[in-house]
């Protein structure tokens, strides 16, 4: 049997070993690129009381990042078209690779770790025709290793199931590799792709006619299938949903009462699942609407420029606004965690 004096020994010298994992970096609760005052950019790590555990600073304005389930290492992707992703160690703030997609493809903002750490895919596009890719790299070296169709146009973002299957948010807009001019808004078929671990497409689906303009952008993971986020790109004098749920074959999407028909301005920027709810933002619209899983309006919250959202700790969601703040969010309202000096992106990423 092991003795005092012998357990505390180990204990001291675990405490002289290098820090591993997310613990490492201030044991971020989640991550997030922000804009400073002096127009410098960083990815940064949020504690669960919304203090800032970490910044690393980014060649330009971030957009997402794929956090690696091990290590304390990030890939901050720059904002579409982008051709640079950044992988980061947060525990030093150093930049161990920058990121360069092959000859004729741009990154789209997002990517995801397999669900082991071995591989990380990226959401991109061929330049010239907008036609979607799965880039693939070998985490290892950060090496290029292939890529998949996503069978679609203009993928955005993507997520890995625990299962190590794929799901993309194909959007359906065609653009001009230069200036992001839409190129097919007449002829949108936007769909929900889920591919398997060797890239073939299992399920592909559409939706239906009346709504081909709106472009499936961001994805929320549930147990039973997938929540997804839109923009819309037709006539804004009608109203639309912003939010559908697939759960098998069954893809609906989720009204609104009549008095926030409008709110969002048909532009969905983000969104996260957490318990029995759903939570989709509108930093157009300075609103984050709570829904039900089964897709039931619960109640809308009014933020100037509310954006990123993500799984909470003491609330069932965190929100974060490009004025800095940092907020807790329930049916019961927004309540403040903290604010910087800060403007945050578009995006709150859940650590683990």
């Amino acid at each position: 049997m092991t003795d005092r004096r012998t357990l505390l020994k180990g204990l001291a010298a675990a405490m002289l070993l290098p820090g591993r994992g997310w613990a490492a970096a201030g044991a971020p609760v989640w991550v997030a690129a922000a804009r400073d005052p002096d127009g410098r950019h960083a990815l940064h790590g949020i504690a669960a009381d919304g203090g800032l555990t970490f910044a690393v600073p980014l060649p330009g304005r971030g957009h997402a990042a794929a956090l690696h389930p091990e290590r304390a290492e990030a890939v901050a992707f720059a904002r579409r078209p982008g051709t640079f992703g950044v992988v980061l160690d947060c525990r030093t703030g150093a930049a161990i690779r920058s990121l360069t997609p092959p000859e004729g493809r741009q990154f789209n903002g997002h990517g995801a770790f397999s669900p082991d750490g071995a591989l990380l895919y990226t959401s991109e596009v061929a330049a010239e025709g907008s036609a979607g890719r799965v880039g693939i790299w070998d985490t290892r070296h950060y090496a290029r290793v292939g890529e998949w169709d996503t069978g679609g146009i203009g993928p955005h973002d993507l997520r890995v199931r625990p299962d190590g299957t794929l799901v993309v948010a194909n959007g359906g807009i065609a653009t001009d590799p230069q200036d992001r001019t839409p190129l097919n808004l007449g002829t949108m078929r936007p769909n929900l792709a889920t591919l398997d671990g060797g890239g073939t497409i299992l399920t592909r689906q559409e939706l239906p006619g009346a709504l081909c303009a709106n472009s499936i952008r961001h994805l929320a993971l549930l147990e039973d299938g997938v929540a997804f986020a839109m923009q819309w790109q037709g006539d804004a004098a009608e109203p639309v949903p912003l939010l559908g749920i697939a759960r098998g074959e069954d893809m609906v999407t989720c009204g609104v009462p009549e008095q926030d028909a409008f709110a969002m301005q048909g532009y969905a920027g983000s969104i996260a699942a957490a318990g029995d709810a759903i939570v989709v933002t509108s930093p157009r619209g300075g609103v984050a609407m709570i829904h039900g899983r089964d897709g039931a309006h619960r109640v809308t919250l009014r933020r100037a420029d509310v954006c990123g959202a993500a799984a909470g700790v003491d609330a069932p969601f965190t929100l974060t606004d490009g004025a800095g703040a940092i907020w807790a969010a329930d049916t019961g309202g927004l309540r403040l965690m903290a604010r910087h000096e800060l403007a945050w992106d578009n995006h709150l990423i859940a650590v683990g």
